[in-house]
């Protein structure tokens, strides 16, 4: 299905600098530009991504942080936050759960946006152990952990309060039940994506990107769109659910 529902406040919690570029950005894009709060959270820094014999972790740690909030900025985020986990050992640990817990109860997103925790592969590609570990650990935060009361109620000392999300958006390529309209901001995801030069170098992904885009919105007679499995956690009431972009 497609329609027009542009959530108040937004999510996206993915795994490394670059992920929600290469995913799920024309949605980012296209939610900010219609008066969405969007917030990134990005679990690791992505200090394993270079393959430059000199570079240290800690240096390519600092420049895909600066790379990646570079790239929010360009797509309308309003917070990029950086959870600081190491790349490569991501697990979907209790600490990690609560870290994220603690992030959706303080910014009370009505859609979260996340990865597959079960794909591993995507096409001809394997996928990364870190987008499965990234997705599964967003997952149980939202549900049910988040709208608990009795689980961290420490939380609530701090003025955080338990919270239900409305709906999560799963970028997959499985069981797809929902199609966002990205052709309004489809050359919006491809600068961003253009601000990870750690990670593209001299690449133009471009039409790559345009091509899986075109594909993608073929099958619901879109120019361009971005794919997802979309769950209803807690539904909206009405007024909310026909505002439209």
């Amino acid at each position: 299905m497609t329609n027009t529902y542009v959530p108040d406040r937004a999510m996206f919690i993915f795994a490394h600098p670059d992920d929600i570029e290469f995913s799920v950005a024309g949605t980012a894009a296209k939610w900010a530009r219609h008066g969405c709060e969007n917030t990134y959270v990005v679990i690791t820094d992505g200090n394993a991504g270079s393959h430059e014999p000199n570079m240290t972790r800690g240096q390519i740690g600092h420049i895909r942080r600066e790379e990646q909030a570079a790239a929010a900025k360009v797509a309308g985020a309003t917070h990029c936050i950086f959870l600081g986990y190491d790349d490569g050992s991501l697990e979907p640990s209790l600490e990690l759960r609560k870290d994220l817990v603690k992030l959706i109860r303080q910014h009370k997103p009505n859609a979260v946006v996340c990865g597959d925790p079960n794909m591993f592969f995507r096409g001809e590609r394997l996928n990364h152990p870190d987008h499965r570990a990234a997705a599964r650990a967003t997952l149980d935060s939202v549900f049910p952990t988040c709208e608990m009361r009795l689980l961290y109620p420490e939380f609530e000392a701090e003025g955080i309060t338990p919270h239900k999300v409305n709906f999560v958006y799963v970028s997959t390529d499985q069981e797809l039940n929902h199609y966002e309209d990205v052709s309004e901001s489809l050359e919006t995801k491809l600068l961003a994506l253009k601000e990870h030069k750690s990670q593209i170098g001299d690449n133009d992904y471009s039409d790559r990107l345009r091509e899986r885009a075109a594909t993608v919105g073929k099958q619901v007679g879109l120019a361009y769109a971005e794919a997802f499995r979309r769950f209803t956690i807690t539904p909206l009431p009405q007024p909310e659910e026909e505002k439209s972009a």
